[in-house]
């Protein structure tokens, strides 16, 4: 991990090994204590923020997937290239997290609202929320994912609804309970005390109005349903497994909030002669005792044609080759990684009388001059 890198794990004092339900333990404690409402220390108020941003990526299984795989890199301002498609980012940053939704999650409310997102200001009105982000998985071929290639999937979103314009309703007015705040004060009563906090009104879920209608179209939710083509362009060198994020192109925001994102998982088939580590090529290729003993010279497959590959005389069962740039580009730097030829020499299983004599007369030939047999029977011998 890069030294820039933010180590999250060690922010919230668990091992990379930790459990989700470890990692949900040690954000509650740390949480507790670093609260601006409890802890007034000088600090307390970035440890707060620097805790709830590691949780937002270790709490989320794909996020920390991601994060294992490229650091915190991959969160900060979306990637240079990631809305194209590009490699530039996975996460968006932490513009969306807000602590009202994990504390509402872990303390059942008791301090939603009191520290209203990272940026320490108080919540008032509607908030803006981001859409949902979509996760798809995409087949490829073996070839598909060494070159890179075009893809268009189908995705299911929730799209704005075109018929109230996102409102959920017609004829709006001012609501009553929250006075158009979106936001109501309660007092709650917790083990460290009574803290006054604010949380989303209750009538009209936070937007400040009522509808003396709601939309035949979307039921009042403010969104639709609806499947979207959207074009991929799949970088060369992709393996399995690897996730590449679309920005702003997944689910419509609430309230004027962002839309979500497209997190793309590709799947690789597995090549019926070719195997990968990482961006190495490895292949088994099978020869005649002959072949190995006079030595030959064999043509050979590669992902970029056919080569001539040059077997040396007496050479042994298992030895591996190495052909230098026939392996996969690294889709981040573009170097090539190698091919490797793993030497298979094959046991005839069936042979004839004169073809026994032969191997008898050359085992004899074999063991008369191998110097390992020699230095094995003098030491029987003593």
């Amino acid at each position: 991990m890069a030294a820039s890198n933010k180590d999250y794990y060690e922010i919230l004092g668990v091992s990379k090994t930790a459990t989700q339900d470890e990692i949900k333990s040690a954000f509650r404690k740390l949480a507790k204590k670093y609260h601006p409402d409890i802890n007034k220390e000088p600090g307390a108020e970035e440890k707060f923020k620097e805790i709830g941003e590691a949780y937002s990526i270790l709490g989320d299984a794909e996020k920390r997937k991601t994060y294992d795989q490229f650091g915190s890199a991959a969160f900060e301002n979306g990637g240079a290239g990631a809305g194209q498609g590009g490699f530039g980012g996975f996460g968006g940053g932490f513009s969306s997290f807000d602590t009202d939704d994990i504390f509402r999650d872990l303390f059942g409310g008791a301090f939603g609202g009191s520290f209203g997102g990272f940026d320490g200001s108080r919540s008032h009105g509607a908030r803006a929320t981001k859409g949902e982000d979509s996760l798809v998985r995409i087949n490829l071929t073996f070839d598909e994912a060494v070159f890179g290639t075009h893809k268009t999937i189908n995705v299911n979103l929730n799209e704005k609804c075109d018929e109230c314009n996102g409102e959920g309703g017609f004829d709006s007015k001012k609501c009553s309970t929250c006075n158009g705040r979106g936001r109501v004060t309660q007092a709650q009563r917790t083990m460290f005390g009574t803290f006054q906090t604010e949380t989303t009104c209750p009538d009209c879920e936070g937007t400040g109005k009522t509808f003396s209608r709601t939309c035949p179209k979307c039921h009042g939710e403010g969104k639709c349903q609806a499947r979207k083509d959207i074009e991929v362009e799949v970088p060369a060198g992709v393996d399995n497994g690897t996730q590449l994020r679309i920005t702003g192109k997944g689910s419509s925001g609430t309230n004027g909030g962002p839309n979500g994102d497209i997190y793309i998982e590709f799947v690789v088939k597995e090549h019926p002669i070719f195997k990968r580590e990482e961006n190495d090529i490895y292949m088994d290729l099978p020869i005649t005792i002959t072949e190995a003993v006079l030595g030959c010279k064999k043509e050979i497959p590669t992902v970029y044609g056919n080569l001539v590959l040059q077997i040396d005389a007496g050479t042994q069962n298992d030895t591996k080759m190495r052909i230098k740039g026939k392996g996969i580009a690294n889709p981040n730097n573009g170097r090539k990684g190698d091919m490797y030829v793993i030497i298979n020499v094959m046991i005839p299983t069936k042979i004839d009388r004169e073809q026994k004599q032969l191997f008898k007369s050359l085992a004899d030939t074999d063991l008369e001059t191998n110097q390992e047999f020699k230095t094995m029977q003098k030491y029987m011998n003593n």
